[in-house]
């Protein structure tokens, strides 16, 4: 074997050889490492996308609960405008009755008044004819 291949027993060659084999061995590594950082770039860049995704998708049903809950708010304040509406419709009825009311009293009493003083007039004015 030796014969065959006296290149291998060079102290020189071997040297050569290993420095070779080991920059060749380094710019391998280096290169694998720059892939591998590619590679653990390019997985973190996918996960914060996911999650970006996933922080999106939080948002946009967030935003539609609070959308429903506004809209629910929405349809109980008008339903109580509604009602308060209501009972200011019966309150302005009851108070317009009521006024209905204190007028006819009001007119009755001022008819009342108007036929009082009448009479009363015609007493004194008769009293006036009778008594001279």
């Amino acid at each position: 074997m030796s014969q065959a291949q006296p290149w291998l027993e060079d102290k020189a060659f071997r040297e050569y050889l290993k420095t070779l084999v080991s920059e060749m061995v380094a710019e391998f590594v280096r290169e694998n490492e720059l892939r591998a950082r590619e590679l653990s770039l390019l997985e973190r860049v996918v996960r914060v996308e996911e999650e970006l995704k996933a922080l999106r998708e939080i948002e946009t049903a967030r935003f539609e609960a609070m959308e429903k809950r506004f809209e629910a708010l929405q349809r109980e304040m008008n339903a109580r405008f509604e009602a308060m509406e209501k009972r200011f419709e019966a309150l302005q009825r009851e108070m317009n009755a009521r006024f209905e009311a204190v007028e006819r009293r009001l007119t009755f009493t001022q008819w009342m008044m108007g036929i009082g003083f009448t009479f009363l007039a015609l007493l004194i004015t008769l009293g006036n004819f009778l008594l001279r």
